[in-house]
């Protein structure tokens, strides 16, 4: 088997050389690369069949930023267009991973948040009819380094192939809370204390909101599946850095996880009532 990958990023720095050398360790895939805007060419209908599944690495369409750190938008949605190709990529059942910074982008377009399944809010606001603070991080590239935590599988499932005992990891993660586990299939747990004090405020948050600023009890869950319309989704919110693209099992992990959404057996799980 091999699965014919196309990765879209930009809008968000990261070592480029090691995490291309990551894919191309992986013996089953053959990934391709495209930045925005470019990718919003590239994720048409007309052009999207020739790849298996697609991993989404950009962090695209923050407000008052997005024309800077990617030339596509800044203003929370996507052009029209767009917004149509992602429609149909999912209607078509197209196998999707989301790793770190994606989850946020489009932050104001309601079918980028089913698509992340996550709570990552980037300042204080409404989800799920809730009033909820910003989401911390820890790592990357705030004041706090990069926390070495064990993930812990929570299933058995095809993603997790080859990592029943877990794994350690160095990268950055998030604070969220937890609500948006009870719409997801969790995969791997983070052991570690998700308080507050352990966090970087939002970054992007007003200045007296940062000053402000304090968290409940986070979600511990870093890898999830779900389904949105027809294609089957995997997240990960490490993902960061080079620690993490060459630890030999988060190569593993994202290696199954590439196949998994590309398989017919994801798409029949994702039909499934």
């Amino acid at each position: 088997m091999n699965t014919n990958v196309l990765i879209v990023s930009k809008g968000h720095d990261y070592a480029h050389d090691s995490f291309l050398a990551m894919f191309a360790a992986m013996p089953s895939v053959t990934a391709t690369l495209v930045e925005q805007p470019a990718a919003q060419v590239v994720l048409k209908p007309e052009h999207i069949g020739a790849y298996d599944s697609v991993l989404f690495y950009d962090m695209s369409g923050i407000p008052g930023v997005g024309l800077l750190h990617d030339g596509a938008n800044d203003t929370g949605i996507p052009p029209d267009d767009y917004r149509a190709s992602i429609e149909a990529l999912v209607k078509s059942g197209t196998g999707l991973v989301l790793l770190n910074h994606a989850t946020v982008s489009w932050p104001l377009w309601p079918l980028w948040r089913e698509i992340s399944g996550s709570s990552f809010l980037l300042q204080a606001g409404e989800l799920d009819g809730e009033t909820l603070p910003g989401s911390g991080y820890r790592g990357g590239h705030g004041p706090h380094p990069n926390p070495t935590l064990r993930l812990a599988p929570q299933c058995e499932h095809p993603v997790l192939a080859g990592l029943e005992d877990g794994f350690e990891i160095t990268d950055e993660i998030y604070l969220k809370t937890a609500g948006f586990e009870k719409r997801v299939t969790p995969l791997l747990r983070g052991e570690y204390d998700f308080v507050a004090e352990n966090f970087t405020p939002p970054p992007l948050a007003p200045p007296d909101e940062q000053a402000s600023w304090n968290h409940p009890q986070g979600s511990d869950l870093i890898v999830w599946a779900h389904s949105v319309e027809a294609s089957p989704v995997v997240v990960s919110d490490v993902g960061d850095g080079p620690a993490a693209y060459e630890n030999p099992a988060y190569r593993r992990l994202l290696e199954n996880t590439l196949n998994w959404v590309a398989s017919a057996a994801a798409r029949a799980w994702a039909a499934a009532p």
